[in-house]
Parts: structure tokens; sequence; C-alpha cells
């Protein structure tokens, strides 16, 4: 680049406030004191020019630069301010990136306008590489086209305005995707909403559809249930007719074959009844103080006869105590625990017990049967399972038994208990609330041997709307010595009776037209001005057949009716 011109150094000098004055010193005293003081602010602005951070200059706008500092040399890539110091032509060309039009548009303004402030734009370094600048401009008034600048390095703050405006269109594209992702999983929370909503509304109708069947089903066991029991209950009454006749021995081994097949009929029927109304829930509690020999006494009478026929000793130890429970469901229970160890024991012995655990009694039945391994005592009280069953022979049941009887203890918040030995026994046990008020005995103690039989010569009126189930009680009765009356309704009763009062009426619960026994019991009552002695007999499990049962003061036996049971139930009663 050329040397500057004289001219350019009187441009520089001028733009710094200098000038030669030595000459005049010397004759002007006062003079030369004023010089001195404007050559000490000629050299302070000169030291801020050569050392200011910025970039200076003085140019003409018909010309070109004229002056530069070595902070704007700096910025542009130059080490000597000199070099900066570019021709009109070459400012268009080397410095503007924007060229000649930039430089016109420039001028322009600053003819116009006479300044120029906060000008951004971008100037080419030396390198060739681009520096984005701030410009401030000022035309000088009183020389024409000079102009003085001030330069500023905004690269650092355009690069930090990209960034932030990357991070900008970043922070909005994420936003955008994250939005749509919402929204993506929003749509697929609606869908899976509506897929609940409509499985929710299909197992809604499933379950609907589910109680419905089960109402119907529950109809269809009870009216087939009383079906089956009617039959089933004469032809038990009949055959223990003939069971305790002297027959050939061919015959009684028929009669007993026909009678084991009719108990296993009897048990199953009664099983899968009493598992479907404990599943319902249909079963509630009716807890009542009751003496333990109310409790255990037709218990002991209706199995002892069972225990014997299979060679077996039936031992009791009760205890005077009293409880709180539901007499029926508990000895649902205790009979359940007692048909297991006969029907589970082979020789030896059965113990039916009772002993005090603080403020709990606690009701044991203990066998010398074959007991149950330690690793399947959890399993005995599962549905349908039988231990130890290999061959259809031995199957007894459908294994319901002790799952009836857990259901029962979880209604009446009992606590069960076994303890077994294989080859050596089993004891299986239920705390029950003990009462320290033992109320006075309200009926005889179950007969013991030898204490007589009371039925034979007692009158009992027998009713019922089957006529097969009159013939085969009367049988059966009649058999043990008792005068039998038999009727399906009031009307007969009373003229079968023809004005004489029977000892004791067996009644079935539900008759014809609507009429149930009960009714008709306390009808017969009214009419003679007797409390006669009642037993209803029925295939009804409902809790409206209890209550009215309670109402009347009368024990309950359910079809098909075990002769042993009733027989125990007569004596206690006649006794």
């Amino acid at each position: 680049m050329a040397k500057p011109s004289d001219e350019q150094q009187r441009a520089l000098a001028g733009l710094l406030g200098l000038g030669s004055h030595s000459a005049r010193k010397s004759h002007y005293p006062e003079l030369a004191a004023r010089l001195d003081e404007l050559e000490a602010e000629r050299n302070r602005y000169k030291w801020l020019f050569e050392n200011a951070v910025h970039g200076i200059f003085q140019a003409s706008l018909l010309e070109g630069m004229r002056a530069a500092n070595p902070a704007l040399a700096r910025m542009l890539g130059y080490q000597n301010p000199q070099e900066v110091l570019f021709s009109l032509a070459d400012l268009a060309s080397n410095l503007f990136v924007g060229g000649a039009r930039e430089l016109e548009n420039i001028g322009e303004i600053l003819r116009h306008q006479g300044s120029l402030n906060g000008y951004e734009t971008q100037l080419r370094r030396k390198d060739g590489s681009r520096l984005d600048v701030l410009m401030n401009l000022l035309l000088k008034p009183d020389q024409e086209e000079l102009v003085e600048g001030f330069v500023a390095d905004i690269t650092e703050r355009k690069l930090a305005q990209q960034r932030l405006q990357q991070l900008n269109d970043q922070l909005e594209q994420r936003v955008t995707a994250r939005t749509d992702e919402l929204l993506e999983a929003n749509r697929n929370l609606q869908q899976q909403i509506t897929q609940r909503k409509q499985i929710a509304e299909a197992l809604r109708d499933a379950r609907d559809a589910a109680e419905a069947a089960n109402r119907s089903k529950d109809k269809y066991l009870a009216a087939a249930s009383h079906d089956l029991l009617q039959p089933l209950n004469a032809a038990r009454l009949l055959i223990s007719t003939l069971r305790e006749r002297r027959l050939p021995e061919v015959e009684q081994v028929l009669v007993e074959r026909t009678h084991q097949a009719l108990e296993g009929a009897e048990d199953l029927l009664t099983d899968l009844l009493d598992i479907s109304r404990l599943d319902q829930a249909a079963v509630k509690p009716d807890i009542a103080l009751y003496r333990l020999d109310e409790l255990l006494g037709p218990l002991v009478s209706e199995f002892r006869s069972v225990a014997e026929a299979a060679g077996l000793n039936l031992r009791v130890h009760m205890g005077d105590y009293a409880i709180n429970t539901d007499l029926r469901l508990m000895t649902r229970i205790l009979r359940n625990f007692l048909s297991n160890a006969c029907r589970y024991t082979d020789a030896g012995s059965i113990l039916l017990g009772a002993r005090r655990r603080g403020t709990m009694l606690r009701l044991e039945v203990w066998d010398t049967g074959r007991g149950i391994a330690a690793d399947r005592l959890d399993s005995i009280f599962l549905e349908f399972n039988q231990l130890d069953v290999g061959r259809a022979a031995d199957r007894k049941g459908v294994g319901l038994g002790l799952a009836i009887v857990e259901r029962i203890a979880k209604i009446l918040d009992y606590r069960i208990q076994v303890h077994s030995r294989p080859g050596r026994g089993s004891m299986f046990s239920i705390d029950v609330p003990i009462s320290h008020e033992v109320p006075l005995p309200i009926s005889q103690a179950a007969p013991q041997p030898g204490a007589g039989n009371p039925l034979p010569g007692r009158r009992l009126l027998v009713l019922d709307n089957e006529v097969s189930i009159l013939e085969s009680m009367s049988a059966l009765l009649g058999q043990w010595g008792c005068d039998v009356v038999v009727a399906t309704d009031e009307a007969s009763a009373l003229t079968a009776l023809e004005g004489q009062a029977p000892e004791l009426i067996l009644a079935d619960y539900h008759l014809d037209h609507g009429v149930v026994g009960c009714e008709v019991v306390r009808h017969l009552r009214q009419h003679f001005g007797l409390v006669i002695p009642a037993v209803i007999i029925t295939a009804d499990r409902t809790d409206q057949c209890r209550s009215a049962l309670q109402r009347l003061e009368a024990p309950l036996l359910n079809k098909p009716v075990k002769p042993g049971k009733l027989r125990a139930v007569l004596s206690q009663i006649l006794g």
C-alpha cells in the first residue's frame, strides 16, 4: 500500500488537533503557554486515539480513508493503521461487503441527516473473512464531505444472537415435537379410555348376565333339589324300614347296598346345595345362647348307631358349658367332623369332647383312623378334594364336606385346627365363644342305652303333600311302634284325628297351594288348645324358612331325612 501523502498526514494532524506552531513560540510568550496546553491536550487525544478499544477513522466521501487508529487495523486483521487507508474504490471492493451500493447509501444518509448512528454492517478482513461491526458516523459540518466514525466489533454479539436464535428454534421444535407427542399420547389415552369403557360395559353386561344366570340357576337348583329330594326321602325311609326287618341274607345284602347308594346320593346333593348357598353369601348366622348338651346331644344320638354299625366306639366328654353360636351351622360343622371320623376310621374309637381355652370353648373330634400327612393338611379344605382315593370303590362323596366347614367357619369367624399323624389318627377342632351364663335345660338329654324306648304307642300326625312320603313315613314310624295318622292338609288332618290331639306333629314345610306346615301346626294347636310338639321336615334351606321355624319353636330336619336322626329327635322330644 502507498505511503500516506502529505495531504493525508495533514488530515490525521487535523483529526488530532496537531499543527506546527514552534516557530511562533519564541515571539509570543502568552501564545507559547497556550500552545503548550494545546500540545498536552493533543498528546492526550493522541494517546486515546492510539489506545482506544474501538476503531476510529476519518474519511472523505470523495476520496476514501484519511486516518485510522491501531484498534481499527487490528480489527480488520492488519498490523499497521496505514494499511487500512483505502481509497474510495478500495473501500468498495476490499472493505465493505456491501460494495459501492452500500457506500453510496451511507453517503446519501450522511448528506441528508448529517449522522448515522447504530449502523450495523459487515466488513471484510484482510484474510477475506467477514466481520460484523456497529458504526456511528458523523459528517463534519465545517469541512465538506469529511466523515469521522467509530467502529465496534459485534461479531460475538451476533454469534450469541444466532446461537440464541438457534436455541429458540430448537426449543420451538422440541415444543412442537413434544406437543405432537402429547397430542398423540392424548389420542392414545382417549382410545384406551374408550376401550376401557367398552370393556367395562362388556364386563358389566357379562356380570349382569352371570348374575341373571346365577339367579336362574338358584331357582332351578331350588326347584330341582326339592323335586329330587322328595323321592329320595321316600326311598330312604322305605329302605330304612326294610333294614330294620329280618330278611333273608341275600335280600338283606341288597337292601344294605341300596341304603349305601341312597346315602351317597343324599350326601352329594346336600353338599352341592350347601356349597351353592355358601358361595352366594346367602347364609346369615343367627347367634344365640345354647347349652352344650343341646348342641351335642342330638349329634351323639345320631352318630352312636353309625359308629356301632362301623364297629367303632363313640365316646363323649361334654361338661356343663353354654356357648354363643348358630346352632344349625355349628351342628353342620360337627356333623361333618363326626361323619368323616366314622367314614375314615377302620377300627378303634371316636371321641367328641369339649375343653375350655380362656374365653373360648374348643370342640374336638378325635379318631384312630388313617391320619393325614403334614404336607397335605392344607389341601383337605379344597373343593372336590379327597385324599388317598385310588379306586372308585373307595370314593365317598365328592370332597365338599371340609370345604363347607371352612366356609361356615369364616361366616361365624371361628378358628378351625387340624392335627394328624399318619397311621395314628386325626383331631379336628373349632373354637366357639363361651358364655359365663348357663341356662337351665330346656329339653331332656339324648336317651342313653338302657333308658328305654319312648316311641312305642305314641300317637303321631304326619303331614305331607306327597303320598309316597306319607306311605314311607307311616311304614317306618309304624315299625318303631308308633300309632301313625297321615294327612295331606289341615282339613284332612282334622278328619283323620277324629277330635283327639296327636302327641307330636311331623309336618312338611311346603304343602299344596302355597300353604306351609308351620301355619297348619299353629292352627292345630289353636284347635286343640295345646302346645303340641312339632318337627318340620323340608328341603328348603332358606333363612325365611329358618325364621318361621324359630317363631314356631320347632326343630328342623332337612330332606332327605336320616332315619337315625329322626329317631333321635323324636326320642328326645317324647322322652
